[in-house]
């Protein structure tokens, strides 16, 4: 696999870190999780629904394949441990509030010096600088600041909803993620590691392209209600069938608007999908509000199969996950037990990933992991019975 041989050592909890990290196991790198020495480790071990054997779904698909270090870091033989680790990793991940982990002798400063080839990365909601390094936050804060959340305004109420996936999340695991190899590669040339300072609030705000004509064009806030990808145009938009059931019509490319609406015996109305998107194709949004509300969404699925346009009905996550295609994909597995996994979306002709299913019961690895730094089995078993590992 292409990540063998990489040691990942990973202090992030929740999603941005454990999540990167787990894609890296996928593709074979060893990663320990450093589980703080509280009693509980990683806080999703505890969050959500949980399948039979105890685990989590939230646990089952961000730490599947990984080592489990329990270690107090307030001890300072915690501290030389994980540094003594960190002269023999190529990746460290942290997502502490900026300068927790220097305040605590394991920042990059201290890594480094240690071992100059790590790549050390930090993710965090506003980054290492600036006048919001301080400020606590989460997905949901990060959205609202960025102004991802605005975007999200219902068409008829006008009010900003909650973001359906933690985008500022997954975003800066991604962009964290691209980092490392970035570096990983860098240092094949230069024998030389690297800091990443990975802010959530970069890493979405630098997805906003599509959306920042009215900002940078004009020096206006955007209008969701007119644009082209929030319902402003009329073949880029959610509609209502007979059953309650949605349609979404997703593509405003005009060929796509002239076969569907040749299908449906109106080609008439096709000067309305060829204007800009925002009130003027209004014509062209009520005759479909009106047309799918005359019928139910099985109809429409049928009448729409032979359509080449962009459509898709409405479905929740569970007919997502239990759709024949999804497993096609290999984007859904279950393991021997039954437990079903979110499958890894990276993937390779030459070398596929390996997805490991196994999950680490907390600690698991302690005394296993600090023997690899060259400890005896009797410091080992003292650092444990110390509460340290």
């Amino acid at each position: 696999m292409k990540l063998d041989g990489l040691k990942v050592l990973d202090l992030s909890a929740f999603l941005p870190g454990p999540h990167m990290t787990m894609m890296m196991a996928d593709h074979g790198a060893d990663v320990i999780m450093v589980e703080p020495a509280n009693g509980l480790g990683e806080p999703v071990r505890e969050i959500g629904e949980t399948t039979p054997d105890g685990n989590t779904v939230w646990f089952r698909n961000v730490a599947r394949g990984k080592r489990s270090l329990k270690l107090n870091l307030k001890d300072p033989a915690g501290v030389e441990l994980l540094l003594k680790l960190a002269e023999q990793a190529d990746v460290f991940v942290e997502a502490f509030r900026p300068g927790v982990v220097k305040r605590l002798g394991v920042g990059y400063e201290a890594v480094s010096a240690r071992n100059p080839k790590i790549v050390y990365c930090s993710i965090s909601a506003f980054g290492q600088t600036g006048q919001h390094v301080q400020k606590p936050a989460h997905d949901l804060v990060v959205q609202a600041m960025t102004g991802l959340m605005d975007l999200g305004r219902g068409l008829s109420d006008g009010q900003p909803a909650p973001p359906p996936v933690p985008f500022a999340d997954a975003s800066a695991s991604l962009m964290a993620l691209s980092a490392i190899l970035m570096a990983l590669y860098r240092r094949t040339q230069t024998g030389e590691g690297d800091y990443i300072d990975m802010s959530m609030y970069d890493a979405a705000i630098a997805w906003t392209p599509n959306v920042l004509g009215p900002v940078f064009g004009k020096g206006e806030a955007p209008k969701p209600k007119q644009m082209r990808s929030f319902g402003g145009a009329a073949m880029n938009s959610i509609y209502r069938t007979s059953d309650d059931g949605f349609v979404v019509i997703g593509g405003s490319e005009v060929k796509f608007a002239e076969n569907l609406l040749t299908a449906l015996g109106r080609v008439d109305l096709l000067p309305y999908a060829k204007i800009p998107p925002g009130d003027e194709q209004e014509p062209l949004k009520v005759y479909f509000r009106e047309t799918f509300a005359s019928e139910t969404l099985a109809y429409w699925e049928a009448f729409l199969q032979p359509v080449d346009c962009c459509w898709a009905v409405v479905r929740d996550l569970k007919a997502a996950f239990d759709d024949p295609f999804t497993a096609e994909r290999g984007m859904v597995f279950a393991d021997g037990d039954g437990n079903r996994h979110v499958g890894p979306p990276i993937r390779f002709a030459k070398e596929p990933p390996q997805p490991n299913p196994k999950l680490a019961a907390y600690g698991e690895h302690s005394e296993e992991i600090a023997r690899e730094t060259g400890m005896s089995a009797e410091e080992a078993a003292a650092l444990k019975a110390r509460g340290v590992i």
